[in-house]
């Protein structure tokens, strides 16, 4: 395996990804300083990326052109979990009045596939393709609950548990038990653990062969509702959309694919 890796593209890619939402430009400094390359390095990646069109420069800051989103686009397309979702998404938000969102596992975060917002509720804004880590949010709880031992530690050794908010859950101990319940009861809620005023709730969404691919939830604000009312309210309506999508990946087959990946 050492031998096939190909250690110039990490790096490139590493420095497409030292750009996201905080730092949408960057200088050469900025790059060489945020993925451990030498200002040289840095300067031919980024110049690569500029004659490539994924990278723009006005000579002194450089940032991402609308081009890189191709990257992503092989993904999405092939993968029609998002399309199947979109219109049982729409007609959850428009039952609860309040944003709704399917999202996918990738190593120890959670990774938007499918949302529809209502009135934005958190200061970071969520598109697809936005990453969460996976063990202070709904739908990552409900992603890793149902993975196996050796896949749970994998994916926490990959994410390390830091304080979000004064509410976000940082032993390890008391996740793997939250997992536990999680997996038992069949859906998530957490309370203000990813950003203070956030309060979100999950369900799993299987493939044909019961393994969880994806998850979906609602997510609300802390001062208008409460956890009582998240569970009356918000939970029902939840575990139907969730069935539904189910109904219609098993229909296509759709979630088989996905499990694959």
């Amino acid at each position: 395996m050492a031998e096939e890796f190909v250690q110039s593209l990490a790096r490139g890619l590493a420095v497409i990804r030292a750009f996201d939402a905080t730092n949408p430009e960057l200088t050469l400094s900025d790059v060489a300083r945020k993925t451990d390359l030498t200002r040289a390095a840095a300067r031919r990646f980024l110049l690569t990326l500029v004659g490539l069109g994924y990278v723009r420069t006005d000579g002194r800051l450089f940032s991402l052109s609308p081009r890189v989103l191709e990257l992503g686009y092989a993904y999405l397309s092939s993968l029609s979990l998002p399309e199947v979702a979109l219109p049982h998404l729409e007609r959850l938000v428009a039952e609860v009045h309040e944003s709704a969102s399917v999202s996918v596992l990738d190593d120890g975060d959670v990774v938007y596939v499918a949302r529809v917002p209502t009135a934005r509720i958190m200061r970071v804004t969520i598109a697809i393709g936005t990453r969460f880590p996976a063990y202070c949010t709904s739908m990552g709880r409900v992603l890793l609950a149902w993975l196996t031992p050796a896949e749970l530690d994998a994916a926490l050794e990959r994410s390390p548990l830091e304080r979000l908010t004064p509410r976000t859950t940082t032993s390890p101990a008391a996740l793997r038990a939250e997992l536990d319940r999680v997996k038992a009861q069949g859906w998530a809620m957490v309370d203000q653990e990813l950003e203070e005023g956030l309060r979100s709730i999950a369900a799993p969404i299987r493939d044909r062969g019961g393994r969880v691919v994806a998850a979906v939830n609602v997510s609300c604000h802390a001062s208008r509702t409460t956890l009582e009312s998240v569970r009356r309210d918000l939970l029902p309506p939840l575990l139907a959309t969730a069935a539904r999508v189910e109904a219609d990946l098993h229909a296509t087959g759709t979630g088989d694919s996905a499990a694959r990946r």
